[in-house]
């Protein structure tokens, strides 16, 4: 499975659609959203993705009941666990509360955002993935993160 992932979006509405352009070009199977959407009405525009998305809650995500409804209930609270293709699958916009040391054990794939920045790390049979901010405003770059869940590889991607 390819999975497109997501983080820090903070409102950007004009870099969320050319995420969910080149996403949606990229045939993704599903869309992960480490939090921080901020407003509903960037939320309704996740539904132009051609395939199904989830997320978590964000410590910027005040909304929370609009954010819940204009979602679908998509959006849960933080930490979120499912299986992909396999692999377990732990997303937290910030895991840094729950594990200290940042080691997130019994797990293969971890997702986080919050830093703004982007990274991929493989530390043994698992990686870590921050896709960094889609939004741009800390870092100066908008990006995301693909993740092939049977190589257990992802990439950081800049959205122009």
């Amino acid at each position: 499975m390819i999975i497109g992932i997501i983080a820090d979006s903070h409102d950007n509405v004009p870099v969320v659609k050319k995420a969910i352009a080149f996403l949606n070009e990229k045939n993704v199977n599903m869309v992960i959203h480490a939090g921080d959407y901020v407003a509903p009405f960037t939320v309704r525009l996740f539904k132009e993705f051609n395939c199904p998305w989830i997320g978590v809650f964000g410590n910027n995500d005040g909304e929370k009941k609009g954010l819940t409804v204009v979602s679908e209930n998509r959006i849960q609270e933080p930490p979120y666990e499912l299986n992909l293709g396999g692999k377990s699958v732990y997303i937290a916009h910030d895991i840094f509360p729950e594990f200290p040391d940042g080691n997130v054990p019994g797990r293969d794939i971890i997702i986080s955002g919050h830093s703004h920045n982007a990274s991929v790390e493989k530390r043994g049979n698992q990686v870590y993935i921050n896709p960094g901010e889609l939004c741009g405003y800390v870092s100066g770059k908008c990006t995301i993160a693909l993740l092939d869940t049977e190589k257990l590889e992802a990439e950081i991607v800049e959205i122009k």
